[in-house]
């Protein structure tokens, strides 16, 4: 996967990583945090979603939730297994109390092997699967 590390960083660039790999290691391969640069907004444990971009330094909330920069949020495809509870509520028809669904049956089950699982979330209707369909993967 693409990612782009940038912000208060040692060498901001676009980076090449594994499937799987976490914003720590997106941070790594960019040497690092600057002197004086905190990493506490942003959550270094996440999985990376490919052609996002990574920003070091901002403040807490701003380009810190992973989502690609400068996209419309309209066009993002949200990976299942990694998306926050926020991104989730971006999706159509999702709101908090779905969007806490989704995570809490991901992590029951050991994350989400394919989109049609979906539908076994409780409050993923017929409509709402279509809905959501096109805009996540796995």
């Amino acid at each position: 996967m693409t990612v782009h590390v940038a912000g208060k960083i040692r060498k901001p660039g676009v980076y090449l990583l594994p499937v799987g790999a976490r914003v720590t290691d997106a941070v790594a391969a960019a040497g690092g945090a600057s002197r004086g640069a905190s990493t506490g907004p942003l959550n270094l444990a996440r999985r990376l979603i490919d052609g996002e971009q990574i920003v070091v330094g901002a403040p807490a909330g701003q380009a810190a939730l992973g989502s690609p920069m400068g996209a419309d949020p309209a066009s993002v495809v949200l990976d299942l297994n990694s998306a926050t509870t926020d991104q989730l509520e971006q999706l159509p028809g999702v709101g908090e109390v779905l969007a806490a669904r989704i995570a809490e049956f991901r992590t029951s089950r050991g994350g989400f092997t394919t989109v049609d699982q979906l539908r076994d979330v409780s409050g993923i209707g017929p409509r709402k699967f279509e809905e959501i369909k096109p805009k996540v993967r796995v």
